[in-house]
């Protein structure tokens, strides 16, 4: 299979104004179910049943989708000291794409069942690999159930192939995190919802609180009463008044361990505000140090 790098400068002109790298509807995916060069990936998972996102995907998906597990797929190993979902290593999470036959010309489309927060912890890992034809459905599988379109129990049909990885330097580690923590060039935004922000009724890591200086935005402030995206008007409204006089390349996105952060560092994608990085290990790898500083009480 030819690479888009080797096509005509005309066709590949066509083909990057054709991809989708933010959002896709319910209507556009459903015109290209039998496409070969776009690829459907389930997302769903369960933090506190970390299995039931392939029981569910098992009994029913999106036909021609295959899943990626957030542990076991979109997460490297844990150490006890580098968060709940570390970032996999690069060459490994390239053959993970591979495997489920993702390459530099199919398109990409990431869904689940969880207001996209799973589906966009895959949108930032294409990206972050240099792949930008990876599009997030709006509303999930939920959007497309109300639509009325097919769904199926069969497994796909597979076609391994090769992904070539192309990092970007999107991401950013706690060491790098802490050493700029009092410069005004950097503003962290915590995805986490404002109590566990605060440190109150944290269940998941124990230690509850935020990093010192952040600010918080729950990544659910994204979405719609219908569990789509805002308009990228709203958006760009909302973000703008959340980051004050801060730009988009000084945002750090954090939140429990790297995942939901995902989910807001999309949402200024929509709105149109580009260059923002992720702390991958976020909340739970920052806590896990005793000498890191901790703060609590009222969002900023």
């Amino acid at each position: 299979m030819e690479c888009v790098e080797s096509l005509p400068v005309s066709a590949l002109d066509a083909r990057l104004m054709s991809f989708h790298t933010t959002l896709i509807d319910t209507q556009t995916l459903a015109r290209h179910l039998d496409d070969p060069q776009w690829i459907v990936v389930d997302c769903r998972h369960d933090l506190a049943q970390p299995q039931q996102g392939r029981i569910d995907y098992s009994a029913c998906h999106i036909p021609g989708a295959r899943h990626l597990h957030l542990d076991d797929d979109l997460s490297g190993a844990k150490t006890g000291s580098n968060g709940r979902h570390p970032l996999p290593a690069v060459q490994t999470l390239a053959d993970t794409f591979g495997r489920v036959g993702i390459d530099g010309n199919k398109q990409v489309v990431a869904y689940d069942a969880h207001g996209g927060m799973y589906a966009a912890r895959l949108w930032w890992l294409l990206r972050w690999l240099g792949h930008d034809a990876v599009a997030v459905l709006d509303g999930g599988l939920q959007a497309w159930i109300d639509a009325q379109q097919p769904l199926t129990a069969a497994p796909p049909a597979i076609r391994p192939t090769r992904f070539a990885a192309q990092p970007r330097p999107m991401h950013l580690d706690a060491e790098t995190l802490q050493a700029n923590l009092h410069r005004p060039q950097v503003c962290i935004v915590d995805a986490r919802a404002p109590d566990r922000f605060r440190g109150e009724n944290e269940t998941l890591d124990p230690v509850g609180g935020h990093i010192p200086g952040a600010r918080n935005h729950f990544f659910r402030d994204n979405l719609d009463a219908n569990g789509l995206f805002k308009s990228p008007e709203t958006l760009d409204r909302e973000w703008r008044t959340a980051l004050g006089s801060a730009i988009a390349a000084e945002v750090v996105h954090q939140c429990g361990s790297g995942v939901t952060a995902c989910h807001n560092a999309l949402a200024m994608e929509i709105a149109g505000l580009y260059g923002s990085r992720l702390y991958p290990g976020s909340w739970s790898e920052w806590c896990a140090d005793a000498s890191r500083p901790i703060a609590t009480g009222g969002a900023t």
